[in-house]
């Protein structure tokens, strides 16, 4: 009878796995349908599929083509005709502040202890009338009342700028306005409203863009709370002809290296005016990039950056935007990689800026190796002789990086196999590849450290068994970003064999414990703001694939050994920001993972009880980090891994 009993009871528990299994399988099909999604719908192709659509439409259903485009079978976008309610309209009608909000906020300005006076600086130059009048009103209708309008002619030729400047300055005395007798172009234009300027700090507005109502008083309110702050950006939207919100950009917290691959900070943004003065203010010749270069310059001065979640500004969306289209204002383009050029000069980093094509406004940063110093592989494996062959194999065939040796730490193999693929490397590779045995119960963070006191490199690169390198300099890549001081652990572009992702960042917070950024995306996917094909710093990167000095290796412990299995690369990444220092994903630098084969799936009971005795750790070591992650906009979803808005129904 018990004997049945426990049969029954293991069949019971193999179906669980399966089931289980393929709930998985599920959610990671959907994840990729909504990435696959959210690319296609971003296309260039998509949109002029809908302005097709539109066009038929309006002349009766005829169609204009003896061709129709193949497009995927998924529900169109809504016609204009037949408006649906999107995402986002959704979060703004759960998250944006009523009359009772702003009537709030009023009162609560008069018990602010400091009321700094913020000078909003518009450059201006023929502007449509209704978006130069709205942008105007939207300053006039700050609930927060300490501010002056600064704003700079840049010798306009419509006639109606001057009448309608002149007539709100005799309307309200916090109106400063100047009229250049030449046209200078926007940098030389924004230091005469600059001039004007008498307040702590500045905020920018374009001449036709609106600020939200609560924005001057949202940047006096984190004032209070933060007086040591110099410069503070928030989240931004658009706004189209009709009055539509949309693309709204929620942005991470600080992160330089990020902002060295894309202008992300834009609007609204805040700064302190005397530092702004001291570095020169706006620089003539980099137009239409011009605040990229300011902000470069400013944050070589300051760390004091501060950033507002919430959506304070609306971009309008017109013909000629440069938020309707990259083209736009090509020019832009160049400035910015001049402008970075310049500052990793400056910074004594010297290196190459390349475009991420075909990506306008994004760029990659290759920088110099200053010294090919020696880099330490770490192998943990386990038997599974043919997988880790693979993996070596690729390592000295495709590496072009001249000085590394690769140390394999052997947990206990017991096949043939396995030790014939010790022997094959280590005769083909005597002075490069050594082995270690370390016959314990499984502990990663052991093995690894264990590792570590046989290297002899400045740089420990921490590599699974299971992978299969892509790129030929992915070393080189690593070194260039490993290298630089501030930098902490430095991770790649992983994928499954399927061409999707595995890996391009972890997120903290995600399903209450921790997700891997655009997992099961396209490859070649672009990602939320481009974070897939930018350099990007994250709060931790897997150690399926990273890379860091020694010395702050050993500076912060090491691996945690109380994690045995899990979490220990992100405590280990959480110890590096402790000390101040950056992580970051590199796109350009690719992998194969194969995602822990040797190790198998963790549905046992004692690896299901393993894993929530780590998660409850890593949530009261590091509570404030597994709460908020500074590198993931609060405003996206912590359900999924795929940076969609968070849905006010299903996350309060």
């Amino acid at each position: 009878m018990n004997r049945r009993v426990t049969r029954q009871q293991h069949q019971l528990e193999q179906r669980i796995r399966e089931l289980e299994r393929e709930v998985e399988l599920a959610h990671a099909e959907r994840d990729q349908y909504r990435g696959r999604v959210a690319a296609i719908e971003s296309s260039k192709f998509w949109q002029l599929r809908r302005r097709w659509l539109q066009l038929k439409n309006r002349i009766g259903g005829q169609e204009l083509l003896d061709w129709q485009p193949q497009i995927p079978d998924i529900p169109l976008p809504a016609e204009p005709s037949d408006p649906v309610e999107t995402d986002y309209d959704r979060w703004r009608r759960e998250f944006a502040p009523r009359p009772a909000d702003y009537a709030c906020m009023a009162e609560t300005v008069n018990i602010f202890p400091a009321k700094p006076l913020i000078s909003v600086i518009v450059p201006v130059y023929n502007p449509p009338e209704a978006y130069l009048r709205a942008a105007i009103e939207s300053v006039l209708g700050q609930i927060y009342p300490h501010w002056e309008l600064c704003l700079a002619d840049d010798a306009s030729t419509l006639p109606h700028v001057r009448p309608l400047l002149e007539a709100y300055a005799a309307q309200d005395s916090r109106i400063k306005v100047t009229f250049r007798d030449a046209n200078g172009h926007i940098s030389a234009c924004s230091n005469s409203a600059l001039a004007l300027a008498t307040g702590e700090f500045i905020a920018l507005l374009d001449h036709d863009d609106l600020l939200a109502p609560e924005a001057l008083y949202e940047a006096a309110l984190l004032l209070n709370k933060h007086p040591e702050a110099d410069f503070i950006y928030s989240d931004e939207d658009k706004i189209d002809e009709q009055g539509n919100f949309s693309n709204p950009v929620f942005k991470p917290d600080w992160a330089p290296d990020s902002f060295l691959c894309r202008m992300y900070t834009c609007h609204l943004s805040l700064y302190r005016r005397s530092m702004v003065n001291a570095i020169g203010g706006f620089r003539v010749g980099f137009e239409g990039s011009q605040d990229y270069d300011l902000v470069l310059r400013f944050t070589e001065q300051t760390k004091q950056v501060f950033h507002i979640p919430k959506v304070l500004y609306h971009w309008r969306i017109h013909d000629a935007s440069i938020a309707h289209s990259a083209a736009a204002k090509p020019y832009a383009y160049d400035a910015s990689e001049r402008a970075l050029q310049e500052a990793i000069q400056r910074r004594g980093e010297p290196g190459q800026v390349l475009r991420v094509l075909p990506h306008p406004g994004h760029y990659l940063i290759r920088y110099e190796i200053l010294e090919h110093k020696r880099v330490s592989i770490i192998i943990p494996t386990r038997d599974f002789g043919e997988m880790l062959d693979q993996c070596l194999e690729s390592i000295f065939s495709q590496s072009s990086y001249p000085n590394y040796e690769v140390i394999v730490i052997d947990n206990g193999s017991i096949e043939a196999e396995t030790q014939t693929v010790f022997s094959k490397w280590q005769t083909k590779e005597p002075n490069r590849f050594q082995v270690y045995p370390l016959d314990i119960p499984f502990n990663y963070s052991q093995i690894n450290n264990f590792a570590v006191t046989k290297a002899t490199g400045e740089f420990l690169l921490f590599l699974n068994n299971d992978t299969k390198i892509i790129t030929p300099d992915w070393i080189t890549a690593m070194v260039e970003q490993a290298q630089r001081p501030s930098i902490g652990a430095v991770g790649a572009k992983l994928l499954y064999p399927n061409q999707t992702i595995q890996h391009a960042g972890v997120v903290l917070g995600i399903a209450a414990a921790t997700g891997h950024s655009h997992k099961h995306y396209p490859a070649d996917a672009f990602g939320y703001l481009g974070q897939i094909v930018s350099i990007c710093n994250y709060a931790a990167v897997t150690a399926a694939c990273l890379i860091c000095r020694k010395t702050i290796f050993e500076q912060v412990g090491g691996f945690e050994e109380t994690l045995t299995v899990g979490y220990n690369d992100i405590d280990l990444c959480l110890k590096f920001l402790e000390q101040g220092l950056q992580n970051i994903y590199l796109p350009h630098v690719q992998l194969y993972h194969y995602e822990s084969k040797s190790r198998g799936e963790d549905l046992a009971p004692d690896k299901q009880a393993r894993f929530f005795q780590e998660t409850a750790w890593m949530q009261q070591r590091w509570p404030d980090w597994m709460q908020r992650d500074p590198y993931y906009n609060p405003n996206l979803t912590r359900r999924y891994e795929n940076y969609q808005i968070c849905d006010p129904e299903l996350e309060p």
